[in-house]
């Protein structure tokens, strides 16, 4: 089961230790997001190397390829993808309602149709739930509704209460003493319902608590906003864990504002679009200012990326599409991710942790917000061109 020691405070700011089956996660802490058990173009011992405590694997994608009966048999996912650290699975909950004019909502769950094959498919509370038992993960995630950005309050009151019914339902339904199951507020932008939602899920029990809900294409200011409406009512005494935020600048705002854990796709899939993060802000390695760059990428980096190879070789191996460049960018990415999360913690317990972020965030160029908001929108329309869900 799943233990938490909340270690340090600075401000709002917190360190702790979260200990799990597999071993202990230093917080605040980022997951790598292993979609379909594997971290894009990375291996276990890559993810060892680079530093991460505790992974993320999607319960949505594994139920459909390869099923998650079939990973059962094979011992779980753990041995299956031959991770041995802390595992987390979400609930499939966000991609089946990004699904859109594929499923079909009652108070009983979501039927839906699989965006590979057309099969039908219903998701129940009580059937992610086992799914996730299958899976062997050590924390799971409640299934929620989780409203789409733009829908009218009416709606997503509907949605907070029909989430926080279905939570009763995931708790009715645990059958596994080993599996910490984690409950999800959401509310929208309201801090009525923000409130509301986190009041009512810190008071069923659960071990560990996240926010849902941002990161859906909202702009940045009411996501921040959503988080100061709920954090304030969760209790300190368990993680708390923001979903599907993973900017550098995000990361280091929402420590301040005393969240434990966090995971996005964002660094990875930056990584292989030729975004590369440093304590400036990304940087696009296609610029022709690296075609003959004879240095690190990063000299302040100490990923076995910068270390490695020069920045001209990586400009090149992206270039020409070269496979190497996915595994060498990523590395990259990841390490700086989970380096800030080390720094950031390492100010906590030091007692520095706002001169540390007043400095990063005084220094780090954020990407104009007109122009992320795009970039996600343009993101998330190929992905329904294709008739895939939503990852975050």
């Amino acid at each position: 089961m799943l233990t938490f020691r909340l270690e340090k405070t600075s401000g709002t700011a917190r360190a702790g230790l979260m200990a799990t089956g597999h071993g202990d996660v230093p917080t605040p802490a980022f997951m790598p997001v292993g979609t379909q058990a594997t971290v894009k173009a990375l291996s276990p011992g890559d993810l060892r190397d680079i530093g991460a405590r505790i992974i993320l694997s999607n319960t949505y994608h594994l139920s459909l390829r390869p099923g998650a009966e079939l990973i059962q048999r094979h011992g779980g996912l753990h041995r299956f993808m031959r991770w041995d650290g802390p595992l987390l699975t979400d609930s499939g909950g966000f991609q089946v309602f990004s699904l859109g004019h594929m499923r079909k909502l009652t108070d009983d769950g979501v039927t839906f149709r699989s965006h590979l094959d057309g099969s039908e498919h219903t998701f129940t509370p009580e059937r992610a739930v086992l799914l996730q038992e299958q899976l062997g993960s050590d924390i799971a995630m409640a299934f929620d509704h989780c409203p789409a950005y733009g829908e009218p309050e009416a709606k997503v009151r509907e949605a907070t209460e029909r989430t926080h019914r279905w939570a009763e339902r995931c708790l009715r339904a645990q059958a596994s003493k080993d599996q910490a199951l984690f409950g999800i507020v959401q509310g929208g932008w309201s801090a009525e319902l923000r409130r509301f939602s986190a009041e009512t899920i810190a008071g069923m029990g659960f071990p560990g608590i996240a926010i849902g809900g941002v990161s859906v294409g909202e702009p940045r200011a009411l996501a921040y906003a959503a988080v100061e409406h709920t954090v304030p009512f969760l209790p300190s005494d368990r993680p708390r864990y923001l979903m599907g935020v993973g900017s550098p600048e995000d990361l280091v705002r929402n420590i301040a504002a005393g969240i434990d854990l966090f995971d996005c796709a964002l660094p990875t899939r930056a990584a292989r679009n030729g975004s590369l993060f440093t304590r400036t802000g990304r940087v696009n390695l296609r610029n022709a200012a690296f075609r003959d760059a004879d240095r690190p990428f990063d000299p302040a980096c100490d990923c076995s990326t910068c270390h490695g190879y020069s920045a001209a070789y990586l400009h090149h191996l992206l270039r020409a599409d070269e496979l190497l460049y996915y595994r060498l960018a990523t590395i990259h990415n990841l390490r700086f991710i989970l380096r800030l999360m080390e720094d950031a913690r390492a100010a906590i317990i030091g007692e520095t942790f706002p001169t540390f972020a007043e400095g990063f965030l005084t220094g780090y160029r954020s990407t104009d917000e007109e122009t992320r908001l795009v970039q996600k929108e343009r993101w998330l329309e190929r992905r329904r061109e294709r008739g895939e869900p939503n990852d975050t």
